[in-house]
């Protein structure tokens, strides 16, 4: 994806409003050999865009000053209930170094498994995007996950998908190793309530009757 920014001269919480008022977000560009470089985005086009997943999770071509560079978005600051983006960063792409990125993660395939046509299992997601290392040109929107091969019993761990070529999982110190990335859980058996005994009642009824 690409985008266009402007250099941005001023800065502080003045300027910054002003800039708001007419239109535009505020940002800043940062990494690589070059100083920060301040700038200004279109916020309708700047909000738009981050409305699309690709956005968030891919290497971007920004177009400054007559000048394309790759970037990575980095922070979002959002107002608390307007919908308005009030800043926003982005980080230079060094195509000789590795990235480490949130991947999402696109399940499919579940309706098709065994676990849910044949077992009627509840199939739930625990894991939405991954951590990854990778180098920019490996960069992957999304990860697709297949998961029409699952059984009853058995959920879905990190080892068990294959990334793509080049990209690597990144797991925290202490974390486990091979976390559950979707759980199979066995259905819910709705057990019917014992009817209520009617003889009491009937014999109750039949006493009733006798009374005068």
């Amino acid at each position: 994806m690409n985008f266009v920014a402007f250099e941005r001269a001023k800065q502080g919480t003045g300027a910054s409003r002003r800039l708001r008022n007419s239109g535009k977000t505020p940002g800043i560009v940062y990494g690589g050999s070059a100083e920060p470089q301040l700038i200004e985005i279109d916020h309708n086009a700047l909000w738009h865009a981050l409305k699309k997943e690709a956005f968030h999770a891919s290497v971007l071509d920004m177009e400054l000053a007559g000048t394309t560079s790759k970037v990575l978005l980095r922070d979002v600051q959002y107002h608390p209930y307007k919908q308005l983006v009030l800043h926003i960063d982005f980080q230079r792409v060094d195509e000789k170094t590795k990235l480490h990125m949130k991947v999402p993660l696109h399940y499919s395939g579940a309706e098709e498994s065994d676990a849910v046509k044949v077992d009627k299992c509840l199939v739930n997601p625990i894991v939405n995007e991954l951590d990854v290392t990778c180098m920019p040109s490996d960069l992957p929107e999304f990860i697709a996950i297949d998961l029409s091969t699952l059984k009853k019993g058995v959920s879905l761990h990190l080892k068990d998908i294959k990334l793509p070529k080049g990209v690597s999982a990144v797991i925290r110190g202490g974390q486990n190793n091979n976390p559950v990335l979707v759980s199979v859980a066995n259905p819910v058996v709705e057990v019917a309530a014992p009817a209520a005994d009617a003889a009491p009642a009937a014999d109750a009824k039949g006493k009733g009757k006798g009374k005068k």
